[in-house]
């Protein structure tokens, strides 16, 4: 009996540090969120009939997390499309998805949002502009509609062809979170 109870605390810990799976399979909420020449995205609507990876970040504290995602979502999901043709021998084991990362800005932060556009329009890469997009806006809804409390860290979402989320995570990259990605998008290919 000792070991049941034992084994129902580790996992309803296991469970309690995860609380984002609780939106797998739920509608991404709607967000409309603009690139830097101010076209405006649609989420998820925008994007029906595609795979999609939402990454969104809404505090300063998350940026590091947020960047050590930057190359491998690079190289996994976007390199193909910038740079047509250099993907040599591994080219045909690219994914065909899209893929935006949002700065959300809320609050008396939303004011940062045109700042920010223009500093990425300067410093980026135009071909990565694209996959950039910014949120200016209320953060509650998004909050308890994608279960995200940690201020700290970025959240990714892929949504299926539909916009329901089917596979979410947080926090810094890890292979175990990139190949849960992968997977997900295998299953759904």
């Amino acid at each position: 009996m000792r070991q049941w109870v034992s084994f129902l605390a580790i996992i309803l810990c296991c469970a309690a540090g995860h609380p984002i799976s609780s939106v797998i399979n739920q509608p991404f909420p709607k967000m409309q969120a603009e690139t830097v020449d101010d076209k405006v995205i649609n989420l998820p609507e925008d994007t029906k009939g595609r795979i999609t990876l939402v990454g969104l970040a809404y505090s300063k504290k998350s940026e590091k997390d947020l960047n050590s995602w930057m190359s491998p979502v690079y190289n996994t999901f976007i390199s193909q499309k910038v740079n047509p043709g250099s993907g040599g021998l591994f080219a045909s084991f690219t994914y065909d998805i899209d893929v935006y990362l949002i700065p959300m800005f809320t609050g008396v932060k939303a004011a940062a949002a045109g700042t920010a556009k223009r500093k990425a329009a300067k410093n980026l890469d135009s071909r990565l502009l694209p996959y950039i997009l910014f949120y200016q806006g209320k953060l509650k809804p998004y909050k308890q509609a994608l279960d995200f409390e940690k201020k700290d860290v970025p959240y990714f979402f892929l949504l299926d062809q539909t916009g329901k989320i089917i596979y979410a995570t947080s926090g810094a990259y890890s292979e175990r979170k990139m190949d849960g990605i992968e997977n997900a998008i295998d299953g759904l290919e």
